[in-house]
């Protein structure tokens, strides 16, 4: 749905709780006594038919008695209960509902529609929203609010916990009391009948009280409209501007699930939600052990921007131990210059380390920790510190610590630290650290990975934000012909299609492959080897053979004519034999491509029911099983996408060229990596795709063998089957405008960043002031890809072209997730005002944003801007005040 009236849940005026009990232990005298000590300001109105009070609070008999309209209610009546009391609820106003009670999806009503499906129904027809049902409750510790059943009661905090399990919600309430640890919320999900994970995120994005989101996520779904688009969308909105960390369960069940190409077997349902959660900006935690730690980091202040670490220990060991689990997670030692060395050597024995590890000894005591460390916080390029320490007979722990908090006093770098041990001594070191906001874990390890869920997060935002480059992004492909392709195909029932049509089809997307050509008998082999003149390889064509080398259907590098067609004829004899009962349709004749030193690589395409296409890359050939090198992303992608799928291998060092062998085309993999990206979104007929090998070498790249699995579309299934929106091509249209000519008009793309410059160059001063309210001389990075990076399936940017193909306007659209508003933003080049371009392109604004659904536009203007607000005037905006500032009205239009 949206975010509307999710407020009432978490910031409500006023709460009843329906089901409240006097039974001691009962589900409803827990969730009254949490209620009523949780701290809530407003009234908490307590119903139940037999008793006169709960609590020592006056109870009332029903939902109709209660003195006022609830602003939230929380349910614990039995199943059949539930659609009745929603119903009374919404007829009164009440605008949100927290049910607990479980079996709701299960239970029918007496016209065979399910108890949730009623409710739900009633729910909608008020405006009402419902967390749950089935869950343990919600805890808003800014109202203090706590909603739920669990037997802890959190601390405030800047984190929010959202679960799909309520007992993981209670464990996680139990562990962070020991720790010390806030929430700003808890969401136990339960069945997500209403609201769901986009829900949440698109809330917590917005609220100020949260900084940062933890997920237990068990499905990424629910069978009531769950849209894996919204997620995503979702997601990628928030983890922008704050950190979030998921832990998925269930990681290995769908994995082991058979699939037919190198492709299917490879990636697996879980790699999947890898691939979701990366695409998403949202880090994976593998187990609650690393959740509870990614709390402890994302619960202190501080973030980093790199990978790059400096370590402080008393103790070798410790510090080994952390320079090994820092290489295993990709990060980076700094190297520590002469000069921080000389000053490190006046403050301590001629046997520490001399180096990063900074090793300060085991006799280390309180002083030695402050001098090595205000010196260390000096130190350039470092993105953070780690300090650990280990008990020594001759130092206390607790010295030590409070040594660290007084040397990092106002420093901006994060610091992370471990105190090994378990004395009392220990905890109270502890206790300093977490006293002092300074994240504080149990082991070396634990502290090196908090560093790197940070520099992960660095890593992911800026590629979120990342300006691609255009070179993969410009190939127009030949779609009319493609199309014919894939209907010819359809048309004939074949289930993989064959390898010249195939070839083909990789021309329409200028995907290199080698030269095919079919062959009926072992003559037409010879025919072919004659007419190239060039070495071949033939290759079985059977609809029913897929591995054709398992079973002798493969053979290379074949001279001559005579060679080729005894080889042919050898061929049906082998193949034959090994299956006796396949269709034999000829063979497959290639071009022998020859590259001895090239690196066999894979590239593919599968479909995951739940979240659509995805890409996977990596490390190809006979053994790509076995070797399980890969990556995935989900479609569609752009080239920065394509060469992070393509770094994030282990075959990419080799890529990169080491001792004689020279650097690979690895610019060239990225291009093909776009262009199958691009066929996938183009033709949901396609359901597998395999390359493997595609060959790569310092010449280039090109596909020597290839496969693709078809089948039915289905309805409206181009877009629909992708969880992340692609480029909408359909919006593409030509503008004519009245004596200014004709012009381009399109969606903003990421690789406009160039001409956005260029654009950015020819405008006024004063018309950049009036557009940004700022005098900017240049566009900041961040600002270029905010204009250029957009998510269209929530804002819109469209951008005007001359027949020169420059930029000569830009109409910004953005809207909420509730679809009530949207924001519209229009520049025009300088030189170009007051020729009817922002007309145009505000026109264009509002009919985009009627089809998208949203029933009001707006945009603050600068009372001095008065082209702009005559164009709004013309449009039929209305023009109001804003109290307080005499230099800015909003302008607004009701669709």
């Amino acid at each position: 749905m949206s975010i509307r009236n999710l407020d009432a849940l978490f910031h409500p005026k006023s709460i009843a709780l329906i089901g409240a009990s006097t039974k001691p232990k009962s589900i409803g005298a827990v969730l009254a006594e949490n209620l009523l000590t949780g701290g809530f300001k407003g009234p908490i109105m307590p119903v139940n038919p037999k008793a006169q009070a709960i609590n020592g609070v006056l109870a009332y008999k029903d939902v109709a008695s209660l003195p006022i309209t609830p602003d939230m209610a929380c349910i614990a009546t039995p199943p059949a209960t539930i659609p009745g009391i929603i119903d009374q609820l919404g007829a009164r106003g009440t605008r949100g509902a927290v049910v607990i009670t479980a079996g709701l999806r299960d239970m029918l009503a007496p016209d065979g529609q399910t108890l949730e499906y009623h409710m739900l129904a009633n729910a909608k027809k008020h405006g009402l929203r419902i967390a749950g049902p089935n869950c343990i409750g919600i805890i808003s510790t800014p109202a203090g609010v706590n909603a739920s059943f669990a037997e802890a009661k959190p601390k405030k905090g800047r984190v929010a916990f959202v679960a799909q399990s309520g007992a993981l919600v209670a464990t996680m309430l139990d562990w962070a009391l020991n720790k010390g640890v806030g929430f700003s919320h808890l969401v136990s999900m339960g069945d997500q009948a209403d609201s769901d994970f986009g829900d949440m995120l698109d809330y917590m994005a917005q609220d100020p009280d949260t900084d940062a989101v933890v997920l237990y996520v068990e499905a990424a779904g629910h069978k009531h409209g769950f849209s894996p688009r919204k997620f995503i969308s979702a997601a990628r909105s928030i983890a922008r501007i704050k950190p979030v960390i998921a832990i998925k369960a269930g990681r290995s069940a769908a994995a082991a699930k058979a699939a037919s190409s190198h492709t299917g077997a490879l990636a697996g349902a879980d790699g999947v939600y890898d691939a979701v959660f990366n695409r998403c900006g949202i880090l994976r935690a593998r187990d609650l052990d690393e959740i509870f730690d990614a709390i402890e980091t994302l619960s202190k202040p501080g973030r980093v921007t790199g990978d790059r670490l400096l370590i402080v220990t008393n103790g070798g060991g410790a510090g080994v131990m952390a320079v090994d689990k820092l290489s295993d997670l990709g990060g980076n030692l700094i190297d520590i210059s002469e000069e921080t060395i000389k000053k490190i050597d006046v403050v301590c024995p001629p046997t520490w380390s001399r180096g990063n590890p900074v090793d300060i000894i085991g006799d280390a005591p309180g002083k030695r920790f402050y001098d090595t460390m205000k010196i260390c916080n000096e130190v350039p390029d470092a993105d953070g510190t780690v300090v650990l320490y280990c008990p020594t007979a001759v130092a206390s722990s607790l010295e030590g610590a409070e040594a660290v908090v007084e040397a990092v006093k106002g420093t901006t770098r994060p610091i992370f630290t471990n105190w090994l041990g378990s004395s009392e001594e220990t905890q109270k070191a502890r206790d300093a650290f977490r006293a002092a906001n300074i994240p504080t874990y149990e082991t070396p390890e634990k502290a090196i990975r908090a560093f790197m869920h940070l520099a992960h997060f660095s890593r992911i935002q800026n590629l979120l934000m990342e300006v691609p480059p255009s070179k993969g992004e410009n190939v127009v492909p030949d779609e009319k012909k493609a199309k014919s392709i894939i209907d010819k195909a359809m048309g004939e029932k074949q289930l993989w299609l064959d390898a010249v049509s195939l070839s083909d089809l990789f021309a329409c997307y200028q995907i290199p492959i080698a030269r095919s050509k079919a062959a009926k008998t072992p003559a037409d082999v010879a025919a072919i080897s004659a007419d190239w003149k060039a070495p071949i390889v033939i290759k079985i064509m059977s609809p029913e053979i897929t591995h054709k080398s398992d079973v002798g259907g493969v053979k290379l590098n074949l001279e001559t004519p005579e060679e080729a067609k005894a080889a042919a004829e050898q061929m049906l004899v082998t193949v034959g034999k090994n299956c006796p009962k396949a269709k034999l349709d000829g063979f497959l004749v290639q071009e022998m491509i020859k590259r001895p030193r090239a690196y066999e690589l894979i590239c593919g395409v599968a479909v995951d029911n739940t979240f659509g296409p995805y890409l996977l890359f990596g490390q190809g050939g006979v053994s790509v099983e076995v070797v399980a090198d890969s990556s995935l992303a989900l479609a569609p992608i752009n080239t920065t996408l394509a060469m992070d799928m393509i770094t994030h291998t282990r075959i990419y060092k080799q890529l990169k060229g080491f001792r004689d062998r020279p650097p690979a085309a690895i610019n060239d993999v990225a291009d093909v990596l776009v262009r199958v990206s691009k066929l996938i979104c183009d033709f949901p007929e396609i359901k597998e795709l395999d390359i493997n090998p595609l060959l790569c070498d310092e010449k280039g790249v090109i596909a020597v063998d290839a496969r693709i699995k078809l089948g039915v579309a289905g309805e409206g299934a181009r877009d629909a089957r992708l969880a992340i929106k692609p480029y909408p091509k359909e919006l593409e249209a030509h503008e004519a405008v009245s004596g200014a000519g004709e012009f381009f008009v399109r969606p903003v793309r990421p690789e406009d960043y160039k001409v956005f410059t260029e654009f950015f160059a020819k405008l006024a001063a004063e018309d950049v002031r009036l557009r940004f309210f700022s005098p900017l001389r240049t566009l900041p990075t961040s600002l270029l890809s905010r204009l250029t990076h957009i998510d269209y399936d929530r804002d819109m940017a469209f951008v005007m072209f001359n027949d020169k193909n420059e930029l000569v306007g830009v109409g910004n659209f953005s809207s909420d997730p509730n679809k009530e508003k949207g924001e519209y933003a229009v520049l025009v080049r300088s030189d170009l005002k007051g020729h009817g371009l922002g007309t145009a392109l505000m026109k264009r604004i509002v009919e985009y944003a009627k089809a998208y659904g949203v029933k009001e536009i707006h945009g603050d203007v600068l009372t001095e801007n008065s082209m702009m607000l005559a164009l709004c005037k013309d449009l039929g905006f209305t023009v109001t005040a804003i109290p307080g500032s005499p230099e800015m009205v909003v302008t607004s239009l009701k669709l």
